[in-house]
């Protein structure tokens, strides 16, 4: 039982269930599930063992991301801009995009039961966003101005922490290829459902920025791959444009 998942239940459960969230936290359960919930971007989001815990990184993937869209779209077709949530879980991703930038937005999930909890944050943040059930592209139709996604990408044979390998749903955090499937999957169909001038933004695991890259170049035509770090300097993101 770690000393940061104490403090954090002190923090933010009631008096009168911090006994019994001492007792499951000491089972390993994750503080957060025993909370319910995490302060995502300003916005509370609710969480369970269907869903990915959002992160800190999650958030700075939203941060770039909303920086590159003003950055590359007029500020007058922001509201009108499509955008494509792919692995959307617990919604935050696209809850938080659409509360900053009023986009149109579609999140997409092959988890039923994470897309539970999705709705449930949609309904408690008071926004609108399409959800639906898809393997990747699977079922999605039409063309979107941008997609953003933070898939599995972790190997099979790769350590992580117990409390995440215990309590986090294994189909949000593991992918086959060495971490890169959905990567590869993403970008082998995305021209399909691309707009003419688009951005991807992708969550990765710090070793994955020059082979998630270079997906990018073998898969697309005249773009431009920007690697980008986390707080902790380590490569974590990857943003893909279409060059002017």
């Amino acid at each position: 039982m770690r000393k940061k998942d104490v403090e954090y239940l002190k923090k933010y459960l009631p008096t009168e269930k911090q006994e019994e969230g001492i007792k499951l936290l000491k089972k390993g359960i994750s503080p957060q599930y025993i909370v319910g919930n995490v302060d995502f971007y300003g916005n509370i989001i609710e969480v369970n063992k269907n869903v990915l815990i959002p992160r800190f990184e999650t958030e700075l993937l939203v941060e770039k991301t909303i920086m590159y869209i003003q950055k590359l779209f007029p500020k007058d077709k922001i509201s009108n801009l499509k955008i494509l949530d792919i692995g959307t879980g617990s919604g935050c991703i696209a809850i938080t995009l659409k509360k900053e930038l009023n986009s149109q937005i579609t999140g997409i999930d092959i988890s039923n039961q994470a897309l539970k909890v999705a709705k449930k944050n949609l309904n408690n943040n008071q926004v609108e966003v399409t959800l639906y059930q898809s393997d990747v592209f699977s079922k999605v139709t039409g063309k979107f101005d941008i997609i953003i996604s933070n898939p599995p990408y972790i190997r099979y044979d790769e350590e992580i922490e117990e409390v995440v390998k215990d309590n986090e749903p294994h189909l949000a955090l593991y992918a086959e290829e060495n971490g890169l499937y959905f990567y590869k999957k993403i970008l082998n169909q995305a021209n399909f459902y691309l707009e003419n001038k688009f951005l991807i933004a992708f969550e990765i695991g710090e070793k994955q920025g020059e082979d998630v890259k270079n997906l990018a170049y073998q898969y697309l035509k005249n773009i431009e791959v920007k690697i980008e770090k986390d707080y902790s300097n380590r490569n974590r993101f990857v943003f893909i444009m279409k060059k002017d």
